[in-house]
């Protein structure tokens, strides 16, 4: 098989980590994850989120990049926990409409990560996990990170919403797989990697489209 790089999207618990890991085990593939765990600035953004998100979106962003150029550079498939393409137009363009991020800051970070992108290719494939902010927030308190304890359910939504618009947009010119993860327990169903399987062997092979489910 060539090399592939597919990437996972979707908001917070809605299953991307798990299945990330799963396709890599399943395929033997390299898994990237998000540098969740050692972030330096994650708790303090979540205490005060318009004194921290620029610092918050810039570490995200460096480490997405150095991650990419890496994935660029080696001659393995990979599966990658989030694309670098949210950071900006899902999280960072969401704090600027929450006046949580200022106009300077948000202009300054939009012009670092379009010239960052321009370096780097797209993913072959995304895959994009749909979720109501409901779900989420139950699944989000059951893994039980102390940092994201705390995200109110308006947030989950507000995110939810601009996850929608952005994948209605880049699935205009690139593949992706919308998958429904509300129809699945994605730390013991199966069948959602077989669901996985059976559409990448069919859009690796097939040109360019959208696939839901």
């Amino acid at each position: 098989m060539k090399k592939l790089y597919v990437a996972m999207a979707g908001n917070f618990g809605a299953g991307k980590t798990t299945l990330t890991r799963m396709i890599a085990e399943h395929y033997h593939w390299e898994p990237y994850y998000e540098p969740v765990v050692d972030n330096p600035y994650l708790d303090d953004f979540y205490g005060d989120m318009k004194r921290w998100s620029f610092h918050l979106q810039i570490y995200f962003l460096a480490k997405r990049f150095q991650s990419l150029i890496e994935i660029q550079q080696n001659d393995i498939s990979v599966i990658q926990d989030r694309t670098i393409y949210e950071d900006v137009e899902i999280f960072a363009r969401n704090l600027f409409r929450r006046g949580e991020m200022t106009e300077r800051d948000f202009q300054t970070y939009s012009d670092l990560f379009y010239d960052m992108v321009s370096f780097i290719s797209k993913p072959d494939l995304v895959i994009y996990l749909r979720a109501r902010p409901e779900v989420l927030v139950e699944r989000i308190m059951h893994r039980g990170r102390q940092s994201e304890k705390n995200i109110p359910i308006g947030y989950l939504k507000q995110l939810n919403e601009a996850y929608e618009m952005w994948i209605a947009t880049y699935s205009g010119q690139n593949r992706v797989l919308i998958v429904d993860s509300e129809t699945f327990d994605p730390n013991s169903d199966q069948t959602i990697l077989e669901l996985i399987d059976d559409e990448i062997q069919t859009m690796i092979s097939e040109p360019q489209q959208q696939v839901s489910r």
